[in-house]
This record gives structure tokens, C-alpha cells and sequence, in this order.
């Protein structure tokens, strides 16, 4: 059988399997014991994470991944929580 996905189904595949990469690199790094390997692994997270964002960015241009923009009182409210929840 012979299946043709479209390139929003493909996007959206790229994009679930990047949120599981990531996820899992995560959990590796918060579990390792070796400062060199963690910093590996961190080092990994963060181009993965780049490349989910531009996943993102794609889907986001194309229409397939719609936001909501949050009112700018609640972008200031959340900021404010952040900034004094920071140790």
C-alpha cells in the first residue's frame, strides 16, 4: 500500500517526534552522573530544541500550528510571577 502524506501530516510528525527527542534527552540529562556526558547530552538538548522550534516557526507560517496571542496584561502578569519565583 502506497500512502501519500500531505506536507502539514509530515510537519506534523517531525514535530511529535521532536517534543519525544527532546523529552528524552531531558530526562537523560537530569539522570547523569557525569559532569562531561551531561554537558553532551545538554549540548544535544539544546540543538534539538532548535530544530523543534523551527518545526514550530514552519508549521506556525503555514497556517498548520495557530497560537492564540495572550493579552499583554497577562504577558506582564506571567513575567512578573517568573522574575519573582527566580531563586
Amino acid at each position: 500500500m502506497n500512502t501519500t502524506y500531505s506536507d502539514k501530516e509530515k510537519f506534523t510528525d517531525a514535530l511529535m517526534s521532536q517534543k519525544f527527542i527532546t523529552s528524552n534527552y531531558n530526562s537523560f540529562a537530569n539522570e547523569c552522573a557525569h559532569p562531561e556526558v551531561k554537558q553532551i547530552v545538554l549540548d544535544i538538548l539544546n540543538d534539538e530544541h532548535a530544530i523543534q522550534h523551527e518545526v514550530f516557526v514552519e508549521m506556525q507560517n503555514h497556517g498548520w500550528y495557530e497560537v492564540k496571542k495572550a493579552p499583554e496584561s497577562t504577558i506582564q502578569q506571567t513575567k512578573t510571577q517568573i522574575e519573582n519565583s527566580s531563586c
